[in-house]
């Protein structure tokens, strides 16, 4: 969340920065109302000030009183202090929820270079890495190709739990693995450190990182009669980790690479775009996530490592893909500054689209403030928040529809990035030889 007493010096800022983000007009009311909340809290404050400082006069006088019947009423009195002082903590204590609550619906300020527009259609493309394959056939979807090679069971997945959910088969399970071993071995190389996560998150911990895990519009699986959720992604867990601990300074940047079964009620999903795995229940992701010092230089240069790693592995895997600086409106409430990969899927829409495969948001102090996650910067006095980072490696099922569409054969059988063979073991996917 936003610092208060940044927010109460810089209201039309602030105003400003929700406009171009879209949000709703009960989030810019929230403005005001949290403005006429400190107001209240302040008045309150200085009420409890005022009556601590009765409470030490009266102790002190009546440390000094000789008369018996002058110290019982000075006793009296301080008890009657004493009561007040607990109603007036209690109210102290609720303007503080209140405060939190409203500062909570307030979303990140936005990076200046970010394109500013209400909808997707206002984020601009920064370029574009390789050049889509020219079949000389007409190319296949992933879904007819996962039946057509046994690799893809939705009506069993259906059948067991429900539309939007799957069976990955025979070599989609191998290309899954492979993808998830490909991933893992080259950010341990770039110095993260490899987590497998809980798949449950407190709701606490949800809304700590951004997500709203409850009511009509949420896209979080809640588990009944607890305080758990099943994880849309393994930046909720990774960022909780460290909840409520102060993180000594010679330890960051902290990087961690998260693996993860991530689930989402995609409510509102329809579509020929959406079909197959593109927009599902269920999936595993490996995901990235850092904790930088609270600067952003710091937290800047870190989104631009993940980005470039991001990039490194669609290259890598042979993917043509584009950037997309991300939009203000379309920016998620924590995010400071979003990128996008979209890698091309020649089997989406009537002849091949790009598709999301990865994101990466710098979050600033947003979460931070939110998990309360410090650390003491060297020769200052007192602490400060840390910036937190994340970012999609791999999100297994979008990676597979953009291998078995651009590797596709003439013959039905579908090729295995180089890159990849080593961890699969076979060069050619839906074939029995090895």
């Amino acid at each position: 969340m936003l610092d208060l007493k940044f927010v109460l010096d810089n209201i039309e800022l602030v105003e400003a920065n929700c406009r171009n983000r879209n949000v709703s007009s009960h989030v810019i009311e929230n403005i005001q109302a949290i403005r006429e909340t400190a107001e209240r809290r302040k008045a309150v404050l200085q009420a409890v000030e005022e009556t601590r400082r009765k409470q030490n006069e009266i102790a002190q006088a009546t440390g000094r009183e000789k008369d018996p019947a002058k110290r019982n009423e000075f006793v009296e009195e301080g008890k009657r202090l004493k009561q007040g002082m607990s109603a007036q903590e209690e109210e102290l204590k609720a303007f503080d929820a209140q405060l939190k609550e409203q500062l909570g619906t307030l979303p990140n300020l936005t990076h200046p270079d970010a394109p500013i527009a209400p909808t997707e259609d206002g984020s601009i493309e920064l370029r574009r890495v390789g050049t889509p394959r020219k079949f000389d056939f007409k190319p296949k979807d992933h879904v007819e190709i996962g039946k057509s090679l046994d690799l893809i069971d939705f009506g069993g997945g259906a059948k067991v739990s429900g539309t939007g959910f799957y069976f990955l088969k025979n070599d989609a399970v191998l290309l899954d693995l492979a993808l998830q071993q490909f991933a893992m071995s080259k950010l341990v190389k770039y110095g993260f450190t490899p987590i497998v996560t809980p798949d449950l998150a407190r709701v606490s911990i949800l809304e700590g990182i951004g997500f709203n895990p409850r009511g009509a519009e949420t896209q979080v699986y809640s588990v009944e009669n607890t305080d758990l959720c099943l994880i849309g992604t393994a930046e909720i867990t990774l960022g909780g980790m460290h909840a409520d601990e102060i993180i000594d300074e010679a330890k960051l940047p902290m990087k961690y690479v998260g693996l993860s079964h991530c689930f989402r009620t995609e409510a509102g999903a329809a579509g020929r775009a959406s079909r197959g795995l593109y927009r599902v229940h269920q999936f595993t992701k490996v995901e990235m996530f850092a904790f930088t010092q609270g600067t952003l230089e710091a937290s800047g240069a870190m989104h631009q490592e993940i980005l470039k790693i991001e990039e490194e592995i669609f290259s890598e895997l042979g993917i043509p893909y584009l950037v997309l600086d991300i939009c203000s409106g379309d920016l998620g409430g924590p995010a400071y500054r979003k990128f996008d990969l979209e890698a091309w899927m020649p089997g989406r829409g009537e002849a091949g689209e790009y598709g999301e495969v990865t994101s990466t948001s710098d979050c600033t102090d947003y979460q931070a403030r939110r998990l309360n996650i410090r650390y003491k910067p060297s020769g200052q006095k007192g602490t400060k928040f840390v910036h937190t980072l994340n970012g999609t490696a791999v999100a297994l099922s979008r990676a597979i529809i953009a291998i078995l569409e651009n590797y596709q054969r003439a013959d039905g059988l579908v090729d295995v990035p180089e890159v990849l063979k080593p961890y699969l073991g076979k060069d050619v996917i839906g074939s029995l030889a090895h």
